[in-house]
Protein backbone atom coordinates (compact mmCIF):
# COMPACT_ATOMS: atom_id res chain seq x y z
CA UNK A 1 0.00 0.00 0.00
CA UNK A 2 1.41 3.55 -1.13
CA UNK A 3 1.26 6.21 2.42
CA UNK A 4 1.44 10.08 1.47
CA UNK A 5 1.39 12.30 4.38
CA UNK A 6 -2.29 14.51 4.06
CA UNK A 7 -3.80 17.01 6.44
CA UNK A 8 -7.34 17.05 7.33
CA UNK A 9 -7.53 20.68 8.30
CA UNK A 10 -5.37 23.44 8.73
CA UNK A 11 -3.01 24.01 11.53
CA UNK A 12 0.52 22.96 13.15
CA UNK A 13 2.78 20.11 12.41
CA UNK A 14 0.61 17.71 14.35
CA UNK A 15 -1.90 17.98 11.34
CA UNK A 16 0.78 16.26 9.48
CA UNK A 17 -0.63 12.50 9.33
CA UNK A 18 0.96 8.98 7.51
CA UNK A 19 -2.03 7.50 5.72
CA UNK A 20 -2.68 4.38 3.32
CA UNK A 21 -3.57 6.25 0.14
CA UNK A 22 -4.45 5.05 -3.32
CA UNK A 23 -2.65 6.45 -5.77
CA UNK A 24 -4.34 4.61 -9.23
CA UNK A 25 -3.12 4.65 -12.84
CA UNK A 26 -2.09 7.70 -15.09
CA UNK A 27 -4.61 8.96 -17.56
CA UNK A 28 -3.40 10.37 -21.11
CA UNK A 29 -0.61 12.93 -20.68
CA UNK A 30 0.72 11.59 -16.96
CA UNK A 31 2.67 9.59 -15.39
CA UNK A 32 3.19 7.34 -12.57
CA UNK A 33 5.87 8.70 -10.51
CA UNK A 34 8.09 6.55 -7.37
CA UNK A 35 9.28 9.40 -5.30
CA UNK A 36 12.85 8.66 -4.05
CA UNK A 37 13.62 11.68 -2.33
CA UNK A 38 10.89 14.34 -1.21
CA UNK A 39 12.07 18.29 -0.81
CA UNK A 40 11.16 20.66 2.26
CA UNK A 41 10.04 24.21 1.67
CA UNK A 42 8.19 27.04 3.67
CA UNK A 43 5.49 27.03 1.01
CA UNK A 44 4.72 23.41 2.80
CA UNK A 45 4.25 25.27 5.74
CA UNK A 46 2.20 28.44 4.65
CA UNK A 47 -0.52 25.50 2.70
CA UNK A 48 -0.60 23.40 6.16
CA UNK A 49 -1.32 26.28 8.40
CA UNK A 50 -3.32 28.58 6.19
CA UNK A 51 -1.90 31.09 4.65
CA UNK A 52 -2.02 29.56 1.42
CA UNK A 53 -4.63 27.90 0.52
CA UNK A 54 -4.28 23.95 -0.10
CA UNK A 55 -7.01 23.11 -2.22
CA UNK A 56 -9.68 20.76 -1.16
CA UNK A 57 -8.82 18.69 2.04
CA UNK A 58 -7.81 16.16 2.85
CA UNK A 59 -5.00 17.53 0.41
CA UNK A 60 -1.42 15.70 0.58
CA UNK A 61 1.16 18.51 0.96
CA UNK A 62 4.94 18.88 -0.56
CA UNK A 63 6.13 20.86 -3.92
CA UNK A 64 8.92 19.08 -5.23
CA UNK A 65 10.75 15.85 -5.32
CA UNK A 66 12.45 13.14 -7.18
CA UNK A 67 12.06 9.95 -8.30
CA UNK A 68 11.54 6.99 -10.82
CA UNK A 69 9.31 6.93 -13.72
CA UNK A 70 6.90 3.77 -12.81
CA UNK A 71 4.08 4.16 -16.08
CA UNK A 72 3.06 6.17 -18.84
CA UNK A 73 -0.41 6.90 -19.84
CA UNK A 74 -1.44 7.77 -23.29
CA UNK A 75 0.06 10.76 -25.11
CA UNK A 76 3.50 10.86 -23.13
CA UNK A 77 6.19 11.18 -24.84
CA UNK A 78 10.28 11.48 -24.04
CA UNK A 79 10.26 9.57 -20.85
CA UNK A 80 10.45 5.94 -20.26
CA UNK A 81 9.77 3.21 -17.52
CA UNK A 82 13.29 3.56 -15.68
CA UNK A 83 14.17 7.13 -16.15
CA UNK A 84 14.94 9.38 -13.18
CA UNK A 85 13.09 12.42 -13.18
CA UNK A 86 12.10 15.70 -10.75
CA UNK A 87 9.86 18.66 -10.57
CA UNK A 88 9.02 21.76 -8.89
CA UNK A 89 5.73 23.57 -7.53
CA UNK A 90 3.74 21.04 -7.64
CA UNK A 91 1.46 20.11 -4.97
CA UNK A 92 1.08 16.44 -3.63
CA UNK A 93 5.05 15.69 -2.96
CA UNK A 94 4.84 14.05 0.01
CA UNK A 95 3.85 10.41 -0.89
CA UNK A 96 5.94 7.51 -1.86
CA UNK A 97 4.22 7.88 -5.42
CA UNK A 98 1.79 9.71 -7.02
CA UNK A 99 0.67 10.77 -10.70
CA UNK A 100 1.61 13.95 -11.87
CA UNK A 101 1.57 15.86 -15.53
CA UNK A 102 4.38 14.31 -17.43
CA UNK A 103 4.95 18.02 -18.80
CA UNK A 104 5.84 19.14 -15.34
CA UNK A 105 8.33 16.66 -15.05
CA UNK A 106 12.19 16.78 -15.94
CA UNK A 107 14.92 13.83 -16.86
CA UNK A 108 17.99 14.21 -14.65
CA UNK A 109 21.41 13.81 -15.74
CA UNK A 110 23.95 11.70 -14.39
CA UNK A 111 25.52 14.71 -12.15
CA UNK A 112 22.47 15.65 -10.33
CA UNK A 113 21.79 12.83 -7.83
CA UNK A 114 17.57 12.21 -6.47
CA UNK A 115 19.04 13.70 -3.42
CA UNK A 116 20.26 16.73 -5.05
CA UNK A 117 17.47 17.52 -7.27
CA UNK A 118 14.85 17.09 -4.67
CA UNK A 119 16.99 19.82 -2.89
CA UNK A 120 16.83 22.45 -5.59
CA UNK A 121 14.23 21.98 -7.97
CA UNK A 122 12.40 24.59 -5.94
CA UNK A 123 15.31 26.03 -4.50
CA UNK A 124 17.39 26.35 -7.12
CA UNK A 125 15.06 27.57 -9.85
CA UNK A 126 13.92 30.60 -6.81
CA UNK A 127 16.91 31.62 -7.10
CA UNK A 128 17.55 31.86 -10.64
CA UNK A 129 14.25 33.77 -11.25
CA UNK A 130 15.44 35.94 -8.56
CA UNK A 131 19.22 36.58 -9.95
CA UNK A 132 18.25 36.72 -13.76
CA UNK A 133 14.53 37.94 -14.13
CA UNK A 134 13.41 39.73 -11.52
CA UNK A 135 16.12 41.86 -10.45
CA UNK A 136 19.15 41.08 -13.45
CA UNK A 137 22.27 41.17 -10.49
CA UNK A 138 24.84 42.56 -12.79
CA UNK A 139 28.95 42.78 -11.75
CA UNK A 140 30.11 44.88 -8.93
CA UNK A 141 26.19 45.42 -7.11
CA UNK A 142 25.83 45.05 -3.89
CA UNK A 143 22.40 43.31 -2.51
CA UNK A 144 21.24 41.79 0.54
CA UNK A 145 20.22 38.46 1.13
CA UNK A 146 17.99 37.44 3.66
CA UNK A 147 18.31 33.84 5.45
CA UNK A 148 21.38 33.69 3.97
CA UNK A 149 22.22 30.56 5.54
CA UNK A 150 18.99 29.02 4.30
CA UNK A 151 18.07 26.76 1.43
CA UNK A 152 17.78 29.10 -1.21
CA UNK A 153 19.21 32.03 0.45
CA UNK A 154 22.62 29.78 0.66
CA UNK A 155 22.08 29.50 -3.31
CA UNK A 156 21.83 33.18 -3.98
CA UNK A 157 24.67 34.19 -2.32
CA UNK A 158 26.90 31.32 -4.26
CA UNK A 159 25.67 32.30 -7.47
CA UNK A 160 25.59 35.60 -7.35
CA UNK A 161 29.09 35.70 -5.70
CA UNK A 162 29.71 33.92 -9.04
CA UNK A 163 27.90 36.68 -11.11
CA UNK A 164 30.06 39.65 -9.34
CA UNK A 165 28.29 40.82 -6.76
CA UNK A 166 28.94 42.14 -3.31
CA UNK A 167 27.09 40.25 -1.33
CA UNK A 168 25.39 41.01 2.25
CA UNK A 169 23.56 38.43 4.17
CA UNK A 170 21.46 38.59 7.10
CA UNK A 171 21.54 35.39 9.52
CA UNK A 172 20.03 35.13 13.02
CA UNK A 173 22.99 33.91 14.72
CA UNK A 174 26.71 33.83 14.64
CA UNK A 175 26.69 30.12 13.29
CA UNK A 176 24.71 30.74 10.42
CA UNK A 177 27.10 33.90 9.93
CA UNK A 178 30.06 31.34 9.17
CA UNK A 179 27.57 29.15 7.13
CA UNK A 180 26.71 32.49 5.00
CA UNK A 181 30.47 33.16 4.56
CA UNK A 182 31.18 29.88 3.51
CA UNK A 183 28.58 30.52 0.85
CA UNK A 184 30.14 33.84 -0.55
CA UNK A 185 28.72 36.46 1.72
CA UNK A 186 31.17 39.42 2.04
CA UNK A 187 29.89 40.91 4.39
CA UNK A 188 26.94 39.54 7.43
CA UNK A 189 24.46 41.40 9.59
CA UNK A 190 23.11 39.38 12.38
CA UNK A 191 19.35 41.03 12.50
CA UNK A 192 18.93 40.22 15.61
CA UNK A 193 21.49 42.57 17.05
CA UNK A 194 22.12 45.00 14.28
CA UNK A 195 20.05 47.90 12.56
CA UNK A 196 20.07 46.47 9.05
CA UNK A 197 19.53 49.65 6.72
CA UNK A 198 21.96 51.66 9.14
CA UNK A 199 24.45 48.16 8.64
CA UNK A 200 23.87 48.10 4.69
CA UNK A 201 24.53 51.77 4.47
CA UNK A 202 27.83 51.65 6.54
CA UNK A 203 29.00 48.67 4.36
CA UNK A 204 27.91 50.43 0.78
CA UNK A 205 29.30 53.73 1.62
CA UNK A 206 25.97 55.16 2.39
CA UNK A 207 24.69 53.99 -1.27
CA UNK A 208 22.63 51.11 -0.02
CA UNK A 209 21.85 48.08 -1.85
CA UNK A 210 20.51 47.25 -5.77
CA UNK A 211 18.11 44.42 -4.70
CA UNK A 212 16.99 43.08 -1.33
CA UNK A 213 15.92 39.46 -1.36
CA UNK A 214 13.51 39.31 1.32
CA UNK A 215 11.96 36.02 2.51
CA UNK A 216 10.94 37.19 5.78
CA UNK A 217 8.21 39.37 5.19
CA UNK A 218 6.15 41.13 7.62
CA UNK A 219 9.44 41.93 10.48
CA UNK A 220 11.85 42.94 7.50
CA UNK A 221 9.91 44.87 5.21
CA UNK A 222 10.61 48.66 5.96
CA UNK A 223 14.35 47.89 6.98
CA UNK A 224 14.57 46.08 3.57
CA UNK A 225 13.22 49.78 1.77
CA UNK A 226 15.44 51.14 3.92
CA UNK A 227 18.35 49.67 2.68
CA UNK A 228 18.03 50.03 -1.03
CA UNK A 229 19.70 52.68 -3.10
CA UNK A 230 17.90 54.93 -5.71
CA UNK A 231 15.92 53.09 -8.03
CA UNK A 232 16.60 49.79 -5.69
CA UNK A 233 14.38 46.65 -6.05
CA UNK A 234 13.29 44.86 -3.15
CA UNK A 235 12.06 41.58 -4.05
CA UNK A 236 9.47 40.41 -1.49
CA UNK A 237 9.25 36.34 -2.20
CA UNK A 238 8.43 35.00 1.21
CA UNK A 239 6.44 35.48 4.35
CA UNK A 240 8.61 33.61 7.46
CA UNK A 241 7.45 36.19 9.52
CA UNK A 242 4.03 36.73 8.62
CA UNK A 243 1.95 38.92 5.56
CA UNK A 244 3.71 42.49 4.29
CA UNK A 245 1.02 44.72 5.73
CA UNK A 246 -0.41 47.26 3.15
CA UNK A 247 1.27 49.98 2.46
CA UNK A 248 1.13 53.10 0.39
CA UNK A 249 2.79 53.21 -2.64
CA UNK A 250 3.62 56.51 -2.27
CA UNK A 251 5.98 56.28 0.54
CA UNK A 252 8.14 54.75 -2.19
CA UNK A 253 9.26 58.27 -3.74
CA UNK A 254 10.74 60.05 -1.35
CA UNK A 255 13.08 56.55 -0.27
CA UNK A 256 14.66 56.53 -3.71
CA UNK A 257 12.18 55.77 -6.39
CA UNK A 258 12.32 52.34 -5.10
CA UNK A 259 10.38 49.16 -7.32
CA UNK A 260 8.79 46.62 -5.13
CA UNK A 261 7.76 43.08 -7.04
CA UNK A 262 6.01 39.81 -5.34
CA UNK A 263 7.20 37.65 -7.97
CA UNK A 264 6.44 33.67 -7.90
CA UNK A 265 8.11 30.55 -9.25
CA UNK A 266 4.40 29.12 -10.10
CA UNK A 267 5.11 32.43 -12.72
CA UNK A 268 8.48 31.47 -14.30
CA UNK A 269 7.69 28.49 -14.52
CA UNK A 270 4.61 28.37 -16.02
CA UNK A 271 5.33 27.43 -19.89
CA UNK A 272 7.39 24.65 -20.68
CA UNK A 273 10.11 26.88 -22.40
CA UNK A 274 10.69 28.95 -19.00
CA UNK A 275 11.21 25.89 -17.10
CA UNK A 276 13.69 24.42 -19.18
CA UNK A 277 15.50 27.95 -19.58
CA UNK A 278 15.87 27.57 -15.85
CA UNK A 279 16.71 23.83 -15.49
CA UNK A 280 19.33 24.16 -17.67
CA UNK A 281 20.91 26.89 -16.41
CA UNK A 282 20.54 25.34 -12.60
CA UNK A 283 22.10 22.03 -13.66
CA UNK A 284 24.81 23.85 -15.74
CA UNK A 285 25.79 25.59 -12.33
CA UNK A 286 25.76 22.56 -10.45
CA UNK A 287 28.34 20.71 -12.95
CA UNK A 288 30.04 23.74 -12.95
CA UNK A 289 30.75 23.67 -9.52
CA UNK A 290 29.10 27.02 -9.12
CA UNK A 291 27.19 25.80 -7.04
CA UNK A 292 27.44 23.78 -4.25
CA UNK A 293 24.21 21.85 -3.10
CA UNK A 294 24.12 21.67 1.12
CA UNK A 295 21.89 18.85 2.24
CA UNK A 296 22.17 19.43 6.16
CA UNK A 297 19.03 17.48 7.35
CA UNK A 298 17.20 14.50 6.02
CA UNK A 299 14.17 12.82 7.77
CA UNK A 300 12.29 10.04 6.53
CA UNK A 301 9.22 10.89 5.26
CA UNK A 302 7.01 9.93 7.49
CA UNK A 303 8.14 12.15 10.09
CA UNK A 304 7.44 14.99 8.13
CA UNK A 305 5.94 16.66 10.76
CA UNK A 306 8.96 17.07 12.87
CA UNK A 307 10.71 18.40 9.61
CA UNK A 308 8.19 21.04 9.88
CA UNK A 309 8.88 21.84 13.85
CA UNK A 310 12.77 21.73 12.94
CA UNK A 311 12.18 24.40 9.84
CA UNK A 312 9.65 27.06 11.71
CA UNK A 313 12.16 26.76 14.78
CA UNK A 314 15.21 28.17 12.51
CA UNK A 315 16.83 24.81 13.37
CA UNK A 316 17.81 24.24 9.91
CA UNK A 317 20.51 25.53 7.65
CA UNK A 318 20.55 24.87 3.94
CA UNK A 319 18.19 22.36 2.45
CA UNK A 320 16.46 19.96 3.98
CA UNK A 321 15.00 16.20 2.47
CA UNK A 322 12.74 13.50 3.15
CA UNK A 323 13.63 10.27 2.05
CA UNK A 324 10.84 8.72 0.40
CA UNK A 325 12.33 5.39 0.39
Amino acid sequence: MTHAIRIHQVGGPEQLRWEAVDVGTPGAGQVRVRHTVCGLNYIDVYQRDGLYPAGELPAVLGMEAAGVVEALGEDVDGLAVGDRVAYPMCQGAYAEARLIAADKLVRLPQTISDRQAAAIMLKGLTAHYLLFRTYAVQPGDAILVYAAAGGVGSLLCQWAKHLGARVIGCVGSEAKADIARDNGCDHTILYRNEDIPSRVRELTDGEGVAVAYDSVGKDTFMASLDALRPFGVLASYGNASGKVEPFSPAILAPKGSLYVTRPTLATHIATRALLEEGVTRLFGAISDGKLHIQINQSYALADTAMAHRDLEARKTTGSTVLLAE
